[in-house]
């Protein structure tokens, strides 16, 4: 329905991506569009919190937008950064973007705690079985860093599971 909205608002270039608006990070869709983006451009978007549900981002991204020239326009919001108007209630949904990004994770939470307090939530099912980390140690002989590639994890989640080797280690220039 996004992508159709912007066909008729006139887009020439659509970029989609299914990242979470919480965070730019990992965002590449976005980084390449805020780069292919030119002087005199308009970047059309469907709603505000389609582009990102933090204050703080959605301010960076428009003053990264003005400084090359762009201006902003939503297709569902009245929103236009090259008038007043436009910039003042583009603040206005930017606030309650992330005051309903917050709103949820508060929920989130209050939902984890009650279904702790159930027996019902037990977190997520771990990704690393420690067995088999302490076999391939002792049985396969295998160091820590060829067991982590092995397992696909973190060589530091590996020593977390092998027995400390206390006094084995030798500080350097000590015998």
């Amino acid at each position: 329905m996004q992508e159709e909205a912007l066909r008729v608002a006139g887009c020439q270039v659509i970029r989609a991506e299914k990242k979470t608006g919480t965070s730019r990070e990992g965002r590449s869709e976005l980084d390449i569009l805020l780069q292919f983006l030119r002087p005199g451009d308009t970047l059309i978007i469907t709603r505000i919190d389609r582009l990102a549900r933090s204050l703080k981002d959605l301010q960076d991204i428009v003053h990264e937008l003005k400084e090359k020239g762009v201006t902003l326009k939503a297709t569902e919001q009245p929103v236009d950064t090259a008038t007043a108007a436009g910039k003042a209630f583009f603040d206005m949904l930017g606030v309650f973007a992330e005051f309903e990004t917050n709103l949820r994770r508060e929920r989130q939470m209050e939902g984890i705690a009650a279904a702790k307090v159930r027996g019902v939530y037990k977190g997520r099912k771990p990704k690393i079985d420690p067995e088999e980390v302490r076999r391939l140690h002792a049985e396969e002989k295998l160091s820590p860093s060829v067991i982590a590639r092995q397992l696909g994890i973190a060589r530091s989640s590996v020593y977390r599971f092998l027995p400390r080797t206390g006094g084995n280690a030798k500080e350097v220039g000590k015998e």
